[in-house]
């Protein structure tokens, strides 16, 4: 019986998070993930020309290069 009013506020407090404006305290956030902000990186979102490689770019060209030396081999 008392399953209705349980379902009804999680909906309510879905609703609540689905909708609220947030109001999210960036810096807080920042401190507790442990992120130093860069002093010459300019603030705003990153475009699309952002030059960011990740770790392992290096391995997967290294990779690429295996694979199409194997596969030349095989034909």
């Amino acid at each position: 019986m008392g399953r209705g009013r349980a379902k009804a506020k999680q909906q309510k407090v879905a609703r609540k998070l689905k909708y609220s404006s947030g109001g999210t305290d960036l810096e807080r956030l920042r401190s507790e993930l442990g992120v130093a902000e860069d002093e010459g990186s300019p603030s705003g979102p990153s475009g699309p020309d952002d030059s960011y490689t990740e770790p392992q770019d290096d391995l997967v060209d290294r990779y690429a290069d295996l694979a199409d030396k194997y596969s030349e081999s095989d034909k």
